[in-house]
């Protein structure tokens, strides 16, 4: 428990989907702290002895739970929600913080081609943060953020808590991190607010449809900018958001063309391909790892009729 908090929404506190309807579960003033108590993405059907039998058996109405909803006094359509996040604490089990990342058939940006589940399990140290380890000799590192946040939309009804929007929701950006400052535009009274789908590392593009799962206590301050008129959500980081990884430079792939999508497939693909053949690794296990510590980059957009998309992969993960 978070002594210094205002409030606790605990993790039975929970709802899958975003609709402006639902009861909060709290009212709080600007200015208050919270703890949130968040479940994995799996709502739990997934835990540290799953197997790839429970990827296939997953009931995707239970997927992505955010904790709350809580409602901000004096939050007005036209405001801007800022949410500062205080501090990310791992939840363990078994003696270890924990984790999983899948292929889940049907999900990902290589879907077509990866059509088999396929299952790893991590464990890690809550209090040092240390790197993971992969397999025996990679180890990936760290850092704790949230990957669904968001308020309410306008819109009346049930929305899927899958695809991001511009009230945030499953913004899987891997930045929004302790220490980092959020806005989020608000279309409804009291902002209604939640937050979920935490993860001790990611990739930017996540791009197998997972990163590393893992429930955690999130604390974080909630407060109002009167008149911001934001149209999307954007944040503020506390500093350098990739040193962690920067200490032995990247192995870069590329994908060139007309179409970024078709860009980003291509590089993530020819990373795969390299990744197994320096390392000798199954496809799937590189596509996995790829998910939770490698970056997509648009690296230039100008030069018509086509494109570059970059890929890089960290060495430190296997130095």
């Amino acid at each position: 428990m978070c002594k210094q908090c205002d409030y606790t929404i605990h993790g039975a506190q929970h709802h899958f989907g975003w609709d402006n309807s639902i009861a909060p579960v709290q009212t709080v003033a600007p200015g208050s702290t919270i703890l949130f108590q968040c479940q994995d993405s799996s709502a739990g059907q997934l835990g540290p002895s799953s197997s790839v039998a429970d990827v296939v058996a997953l009931d995707f109405g239970k997927i992505n739970p955010v904790s709350g909803p809580v409602f901000i006094e004096g939050a007005e359509p036209g405001d801007a929600l800022k949410i500062t996040l205080d501090h990310f604490a791992p939840r363990e089990q078994d003696g270890s913080a924990w984790g999983w990342t899948a292929n889940i058939p049907g999900f990902g940006l290589l879907a077509d081609q990866f059509t088999d589940p396929a299952l790893t399990i991590w464990r890690y140290d809550a209090a040092t943060l240390a790197p993971a380890l992969w397999g025996r000799h990679g180890r990936v590192p760290l850092k704790p953020f949230t990957g669904t946040i968001g308020v309410a939309q306008a819109e009346p009804g049930l929305h899927s808590v899958v695809p991001p929007r511009r009230t945030g929701g499953n913004l899987d950006i891997r930045d929004i991190a302790q220490g980092t400052v959020l806005y989020l535009p608000v279309e409804v009274a009291g902002a209604v607010f939640s937050v979920g789908d935490t993860h001790a590392a990611q990739g930017d593009g996540e791009v197998c449809g997972t990163a590393i799962e893992s429930p955690m206590d999130v604390t974080l301050t909630l407060d109002l900018v009167k008149g911001a008129n934001l149209k999307m959500p954007r944040f503020t980081t506390p500093g350098p958001v990739t040193r962690h990884l920067d200490a032995k430079g990247y192995e870069v792939t590329t994908g060139i063309g007309p179409d970024l999508m078709t860009g980003a497939r291509q590089a993530v693909e020819q990373m795969v391909d390299l990744l197994c053949a320096q390392h000798g690794m199954p496809a799937v296990d590189a596509y996995m790892l790829v998910s939770t510590c490698g970056d997509l980059r648009i690296s230039e957009i100008v030069d018509m009729p086509n494109w570059v998309v970059s890929f890089y992969f960290p060495r430190a993960v296997f130095e």
